[in-house]
């Protein structure tokens, strides 16, 4: 990893593309998938099949797109009780931390005459798609409990989940498992850009969703923004990214498997470590290259160690703070002597991870906090997925007459202000009636 002194124009460089990589939709991207998003809206269920059978697995049919009974209970005797335990650990604490995001409906009444409040409803179906488990792609099972839970808990009354298929048309049976473990209402074996275009509009088999969440490649992701309009979404998700602030305290080995555990997800992902301690960044950055030597997808890691990759030696850990709160990573370490004298002074993280023993990989699975953050510095003005992606607020507004007349003059004086006459008509015509119906 490259080790750059900051400030240093070599360090704002290295800044400047980390914050700036972003998503890259060219614009045959987006010609491709307006177009696959199209022919679904089009031919429904006739174009899921064929994309399906092009991509995935011919083995598909429209009579087998979702996934059956049967296939459910057989996928219960195809995993161990090891997973079993674990996923059940971490589909508890996953639900017992979005419990605490539940929003009441609420009313008040401090003005006299005035009944205001705010009614807070589920969504009624929601769409969460998973990537699937083939050509050496793993089940992704943390996807399925952390969009599933959350929508559970909030009340949504139908949840689809889509995935991909494998090549002989079967869903990988770890996913399997976790959506009926957390409650998935149907499962279809559908993906890619498709698979959102099935969720939003609606096809034969697949019923029509109000929110999509959930993780995917550049196609899954631009067919989200497009569809946007149409439905809710979580979020834009780019590249994952990790960014440590260390002490002399910290450990080489924590901080480089923590640097790593980002760099291997894709060579755009960003794995940066701010220290004060140049001896810890030179340790780091040998321990690193030892790592790195042994990595299963050490080919992956290394591009993204070289394009969006660094160590940086600032002054002090404040410096490292405020060049953080810069940067707005997705996930955040802050590995330091007393890290809770140093949480109150960050303003923008997807998450922070406090402490030695409390590495980025914990929140992935088992901590209970969403893992679907926001990237690429969106963690500015943007939050996990949660319980108020699947819940939308309706506002409540009761005036009596004796209310309504005390207001009146005042909103008949903005509308008028607005070149609103017909607002303000709807005023007066009521105060011109004031003797009739008192």
């Amino acid at each position: 990893m490259d080790l750059l002194p900051y400030p240093s124009p070599d360090a704002e460089a290295r800044i400047t593309a980390v914050v700036n990589r972003g998503l890259d939709f060219g614009a045959g991207d987006h010609e491709n998938v307006q177009r696959i998003l199209d022919d679904v809206k089009q031919r429904g269920d006739a174009a899921l099949v064929e994309y399906t059978n092009r991509f995935d697995s011919q083995a598909i049919t429209v009579d087998n797109l979702a996934v059956t009974e049967s296939e459910m209970e057989a996928a219960k005797g195809l995993v161990d009780d090891d997973f079993r335990a674990a996923l059940f650990r971490a589909a508890a604490q996953v639900e017992s931390f979005h419990k605490r995001q539940v929003r009441n409906s609420w009313i008040e009444t401090s003005r006299p005459g005035v009944i205001l409040g705010q009614l807070v409803n589920p969504v009624s179906a929601a769409g969460i798609y998973v990537p699937g488990a083939r050509g050496g792609m793993t089940p992704l099972v943390s996807s399925v409990l952390m969009g599933a839970i959350p929508a559970k808990i909030a009340g949504v009354k139908h949840i689809a989940m889509v995935t991909p298929p494998m090549a002989d048309g079967t869903v990988n049976p770890h996913l399997l498992v976790a959506a009926g473990m957390v409650g998935v209402d149907t499962i279809y074996k559908v993906g890619s850009a498709w698979a959102i275009a099935a969720l939003a509009y609606g096809t034969g088999t697949v019923s029509p969703v109000n929110v999509i969440v959930g993780p995917g490649n550049i196609y899954v992701t631009l067919a989200k923004k497009i569809v946007s309009g149409s439905v809710g979404i979580d979020m834009i998700a780019g590249p994952s990214e990790i960014l440590v602030i260390a002490d002399d305290s910290a450990d080489p080995a924590f901080i480089s498997a923590d640097l790593l555990s980002q760099a291997e997800h894709d060579p755009l992902a960003s794995s940066i470590l701010i220290t004060d301690s140049h001896d810890l960044a030179l340790a780091v950055a040998d321990e690193v290259a030892r790592q790195l030597a042994v990595l299963p997808r050490r080919a992956i890691a290394e591009q993204s160690l070289g394009g969006y990759g660094a160590i940086l030696v600032v002054d002090g850990i404040q410096t490292a703070i405020d060049l953080s709160n810069r940067i707005a990573p997705e996930h955040l370490e802050l590995q330091v002597r007393d890290p809770f004298a140093w949480v109150g002074s960050i303003r923008n993280a997807g998450a922070v991870f406090m402490g030695a023993y409390t590495p980025e990989p914990v929140g992935d699975y088992i901590a209970g906090p969403n893992h679907v953050l926001p990237t690429g510095g969106t963690a500015r003005f943007s939050s996990a997925l949660s319980v108020d992606c699947f819940m939308k607020q309706t506002s409540l507004v009761y005036y009596t007459a004796d209310a309504f007349y005390r207001e009146a003059g005042d909103v008949v004086r903005l509308a008028e202000t607005e070149g609103l006459g017909a607002h303000a008509e709807s005023v007066r015509v009521r105060l011109r009636n004031k003797d009739r119906f008192s």
